[in-house]
């Protein structure tokens, strides 16, 4: 099943607000030249988090569930 909704919502608030953070604290440090930096890492991590394979990322697999993978 893949995440939508208020869970998708509220992780990409969360990227957003990290990323604004991040770049202002860039800007205070006089690093303007980090923020395509912190853009693409805000990117990449939204792409991940939004993945389908991360739907069950706390579930571990077990040796009968690898070897149902291999067939």
């Amino acid at each position: 099943m893949r995440d939508t909704g208020t869970t998708h919502d509220l992780r990409a608030a969360a990227i957003a607000r990290w990323l604004a953070a991040a770049e202002a604290d860039a800007d205070a440090r006089g690093l303007p030249e980090l923020k395509p930096l912190l853009q693409g890492l805000a990117a990449s991590t939204a792409a991940l988090r939004a993945a389908d394979w991360n739907d069950d990322a706390d579930g571990f697999p077990t040796p009968a569930s690898r070897e149902a993978d291999r067939s």
